[in-house]
């Protein structure tokens, strides 16, 4: 839906939910709305505004079942497989459980992180990324396993002149790919021959519905930048990384039994809490993707697909 149609929308009635924002660049609560019920027409487009707006939304006491998760989801566009590289729940094909250890047994050795470390837009390897993704919490820790998410259009907006028009020639590697310094268990390399997904994308692109220039730089998949040096490359993704992940563009995410964060996916990167692995606590999530677009340059020149098919809606 385009956000002119969004516009048309909310002018047939007065608001009939409630945002209330977070930070100045990112993240809003809505409430007056049960998940669990099909929406409205003006409710499904006044969420999906502020979706695009505030970049992440957030809800409340909404305890979905699966398949309540799922028929939330399509309200606002076509599912993508649970994950198109690790798999899906043994019942529901649209479902990807997030569990506290599930990387235990792909990656060993140690990792050394920086301040962009862990930070990622989902699937960007792939030549047509998730539009969104929607996250529940049903098994929640007390305290502690927060995530945060930054606004990668107003981190493009910060930049200098001459760096934004620098960049708006570049492209970039996607690609799945284990952290720098860990080993790979045989399970992992076994899923990355069958599903091996590169893709280039621009270092900047526009977003389809508010028309905003995003520095489209998601940490763990972008590898190279195309056409520079290994050293410029290094060198030049750095300090984007570290700018786009500076505290003014973020918010942090408090999970309560029956949250749901629903974010743009197209204009976000996300970060998984790892100070979940400093408790006994458990942590079981889940996860719904909506299918993505290929994304387009400031020069109006799409990805190219290096490796790999597209994702499909199921």
């Amino acid at each position: 839906m385009a956000l002119e149609e969004i516009q048309d929308d909310l002018e047939v009635e007065p608001s009939t939910i409630q945002v209330d924002p977070l930070s100045i660049h990112i993240g809003a609560n809505i409430g007056g709305v049960d998940l669990r019920s099909t929406l409205s027409r003006q409710q499904v487009a006044e969420i999906r505004r502020a979706l695009v707006r505030w970049k992440v939304v957030f809800f409340r006491g909404q305890h979905l079942t699966h398949d309540q998760h799922i028929a939330f989801a399509r309200q606002f566009g076509d599912t993508t497989p649970g994950h198109v590289v690790y798999g899906n729940t043994d019942t529901h094909p649209e479902i990807y459980a997030v569990a506290k250890n599930r990387k235990a047994n792909r990656f060993q050795g140690e990792v050394m992180y920086r301040p962009w470390s862990g930070w990622h837009a989902d699937i960007t390897a792939a030549i047509n990324p998730p539009f969104a993704s929607i996250l529940r919490g049903d098994v929640v820790p007390p305290y502690g396993g927060d995530t945060q998410w930054t606004n990668l259009a107003a981190a493009y907006d910060a930049l200098s002149p001459a760096m934004r028009k620098f960049l708006h020639g570049l492209r970039g590697q996607h690609r799945f790919a284990p952290p720098p310094g860990v080993e790979t268990s045989d399970e992992y390399r076994d899923l990355m021959r069958k599903r091996t997904l590169v893709t280039e994308h621009p270092l900047v692109r526009v977003h389809p519905e508010s028309g905003e220039r995003v520095l489209y730089i998601s940490p763990s998949f972008l590898k190279t930048i195309t056409g520079l040096t290994p050293r410029e490359s290094q060198g030049l993704l750095e300090i984007l990384w570290e700018h786009a992940v500076r505290p003014e563009f973020t918010v942090r995410f408090k999970w309560e039994p029956g949250s749901i964060a629903f974010w743009d996916n197209r204009s976000t990167a996300h970060l998984a809490p790892r100070d979940i692995f400093d408790s006994d606590f458990d942590r079981q999530f889940y996860r719904v993707t909506l299918m993505g677009d290929v994304p387009v340059g400031v020069d109006g020149k799409p990805s190219t697909a290096l490796e790999g098919m597209p994702i499909e809606a199921i």
